[in-house]
């Protein structure tokens, strides 16, 4: 049963309440609350001449600023903090808070809470984006009044009072959302986990355990789906609250989805053919399995069909950039992890250019090299871990005894200008880093958009009239 969103409002008024980050995503969340009437503090890192505009509009608005290196130690004395995603909840500055009696929480965990709609939530190493994304376009194909929010969209909180109970909800959550949360949606997705973000985890076991809190608190009438062909997710099946539905490429789930001869089947009745969906590759054909199953109770199959005929991807996700003397570019900078590269590799029918290589979370690069290797025409390696791809990729060529060009660059614009030089017509290039962008960009946004930016000022090779 969901809480009445009047018992926050009653709670939060008058209270000495701490937000951690006053980034953009931070901002509204700082309006609603002194909309409600709380104290509002503002802590982050930056100094305030280095947002001078956006410190000056909140000290305005009464908002305390909390600033500098140091703005941590002053979080203390708070009744309410609602810290970052990023933020891991064993700091010594959350913990020396909840010690004192502060009420930690999140944004996100608020609003699953309160929210009168219904949720389904989506997590997962890959295809998260994806599989929300498709959720979202079937239930507006279907009719309802639909939001989208977490990882993507916009921050839905501050707009829960907007909210009806007949309007459905649809979140994309990583583990750092989920790692404090104490409350679960009603609809839970895994679409899948292998090693991602040991720099931010301590183990794959804490990574694990993070993502389990999406259905950890369910209720027995509520729906949990999982990966039946991925180990770890599968074997979640036994710990869930409530019902569980499966969905494989491989096998035929009693209770699910699943692909089979050319077709896609959700609870034994065919949606659609696999030769009809526009976004190529197997690793989407699980995305829209997962989505059969998660909204199997709302949604008709020709609407799922609809959208499945229809949708033509996101936004840096295999995402088709131009044609160029012959050679198709393609921006998949959301591959922030090799399983998702190898994914990416294997939707395009003869081995690519790749560039791969990014910021560096501790993550073993054995698996690209040795489920990637196929697909590789010819390896352009960039950012803080290319040495430890080309490390990878060297054992594999030894022990195969056979190997492919890699060609090692020092940004993405000579990455660009080398792979453009290693193709040719008939070839494909394609960005799939394998890795975060955070060692020359803010997010794998602005990754893809320097290098849908790069591709679109190369110019075209012409012969000579005579030739």
């Amino acid at each position: 049963m969901k809480k009445d969103f009047k018992e926050f409002k009653d709670y939060i008024r008058g209270k000495k309440t701490a937000v951690v980050g006053l980034g953009v995503s931070n901002r509204p969340l700082i309006d609603f609350l002194i909309g409600m009437g709380a104290v509002v503090s503002g802590f982050d890192k930056k100094k305030e001449n280095e947002f001078p505009e956006v410190a000056a509009e909140l000290k305005g608005k009464g908002v305390t600023l909390m600033l500098g290196d140091d703005y941590l130690e002053k979080l203390t004395g708070y009744d309410v903090v609602f810290k970052t995603p990023g933020m891991r909840i064993d700091c010594d500055a959350l913990k020396k808070a909840a010690a004192e009696g502060s009420y930690i929480t999140s944004e996100m965990e608020e609003f699953v809470r309160y929210c009168p709609a219904k949720i389904f939530a989506v997590t997962g190493s890959d295809g998260k984006t994806t599989t929300t994304s498709l959720m979202y376009s079937m239930l507006k194909e279907e009719g309802y009044n639909t939001w989208v929010g977490g990882n993507i969209g916009t921050p839905l909180f501050t707009r829960i009072e907007d909210m009806k109970s007949s309007d459905k909800v649809v979140l994309e959550l990583s583990s750092f959302q989920l790692m404090t949360m104490n409350v679960s949606p009603e609809v839970a997705v895994i679409t899948n986990l292998s090693p991602n973000h040991l720099d931010m985890h301590k183990s794959m076991d804490e990574y694990v355990w993070s993502k389990e809190n999406i259905y950890r608190y369910q209720s027995p009438g509520d729906l949990l789906v999982l990966n039946r062909d991925n180990d770890i997710t599968n074997s979640m099946a036994g710990k869930a609250v409530g019902r569980v539905m499966l969905f494989s490429t491989k096998e035929k789930p009693a209770s699910g989805a699943w692909y089979e001869e050319g077709s896609l089947y959700l609870k034994g009745e065919k949606v659609c053919e696999k030769k009809d969906i526009i976004l190529k590759g197997m690793h989407n054909v699980e995305n829209f399995l997962a989505a059969f199953c998660a909204l199997s109770d709302d949604v008709r199959l020709k609407s799922m069909k609809r959208v499945a005929e229809t949708f033509s991807g996101v936004e840096h996700r295999c995402e088709f950039v131009r044609e160029l003397d012959g050679v198709k570019y393609y921006n998949d900078s959301i591959a922030s992890s090799p399983s998702r590269t190898v994914a990416g590799l294997a939707a395009f029918e003869k081995p690519v250019i790749l560039i791969a290589g990014g910021y560096d979370k501790n993550l073993p690069f054995e698996p690209l090299a040795e489920q990637g290797l196929d697909y590789i025409k010819t390896l352009v390696l960039v950012g803080a871990t290319k040495e430890k791809i080309k490390a990878a990729f060297d054992k594999e060529f030894e022990k195969r005894g056979y190997s492919v060009p890699v060609i090692m660059a020092d940004t993405l614009e000579e990455a660009v200008a080398k792979a453009r030089g290693a193709a040719g017509e008939g070839d494909i290039v394609t960005l799939s880093p394998a890795c975060a962008s955070f060692d020359m960009f803010v997010n794998f946004e602005k990754r893809g958009n320097a290098f849908k930016e790069l591709v679109n000022k190369l110019n075209p090779v012409y012969q000579s009239a005579d030739m």
